[in-house]
């Protein structure tokens, strides 16, 4: 009887030191998650911001830019 106690004592043991891998497993791989789009936002940022710099002054060249409106190509802040 208390063979049976212990055997289940350690299976519930081992079920819950499971659940903690699993916990540490989903946590990595959100931090994985996270660091490719840091890359992805850092590597690709420069060269979306120059597209839209770039069609921005296409369009104050061609002069179809609404008169009225703030038509300055800054990209600061």
């Amino acid at each position: 009887m208390i063979q049976l106690i212990a055997t289940k004592l350690i299976e519930r043991k081992a079920r819950m030191d499971e659940r903690g891998a699993s916990a540490v497993e989903y946590g990595l791989l959100v931090a994985g998650i996270a660091a490719l789009i840091v890359a992805v936002v850092f590597f690709f940022g420069g060269f979306v911001g120059d597209i839209f710099g770039d069609t921005c002054a296409t369009i104050n060249a061609d002069g179809t830019a609404t008169e009225g409106t703030d038509a300055s190509c800054d990209q600061t802040p």
